[in-house]
C-alpha cells in the first residue's frame, strides 16, 4: 500500500464521534456498550490482521469484513477503539460476547469497504498509519 501522506499534506485530524461514525455508515451498534461519545481520529480497512496490527494506531476504528475472534483479538491486541463490519457480515455471538466482555463496541453495515471508507474520510477521519 502505498503512503498517502504526502497527498494529505499537514492535516490537523479532527475527531468523530462514534455515534456520528455509525450515522454516516448506517449502522447498527451490535454490542452493549453505550460508548457512542467515544472520539476516533483515524481508521484502517484491513481484511489481513497482519496488517492490521502492523499498520494501524491506538484509538482507531478497524473496517474489515472479517467476522471472527480474530478480529476482536486484534482490536484488543493493537488497542483499537471499534470494529465496523462490512457488507452486511455480522459476527456470531461468541465474538459480540467477547466485545461485550474486552469494550470493544462492534457495528455492522450493509456498504461496501470502497464506500464506507470513502464516506468515514468525507466525514473528516484520516487514514492510520505509521
Amino acid at each position: 500500500m502505498a503512503n498517502i501522506a504526502h497527498l494529505l499534506g499537514p492535516v490537523e485530524l479532527e475527531t468523530v464521534k462514534l455515534k456520528e461514525i455509525i450515522n454516516t455508515v448506517e449502522g447498527t451498534l451490535l454490542t452493549k456498550q453505550l460508548k457512542q461519545d467515544l472520539d476516533i481520529k483515524t481508521c484502517g480497512a484491513a481484511d489481513l490482521m497482519s496488517d492490521a496490527l502492523s499498520l494501524m494506531k491506538p484509538g482507531s476504528l478497524l473496517i474489515t469484513g472479517l467476522v471472527n475472534l480474530q478480529s476482536i483479538r486484534t482490536a484488543e491486541m493493537a488497542d483499537l477503539a471499534a470494529i465496523i463490519f462490512v457488507r452486511g457480515k455480522i459476527p456470531g455471538p461468541d465474538a459480540i460476547d467477547l466485545a461485550n466482555e474486552l469494550g470493544i463496541p462492534l457495528i455492522a453495515s450493509h456498504i461496501g469497504m470502497y464506500e464506507l471508507c470513502g464516506r468515514l474520510y468525507k466525514a473528516g477521519l484520516v487514514p492510520t498509519m505509521h
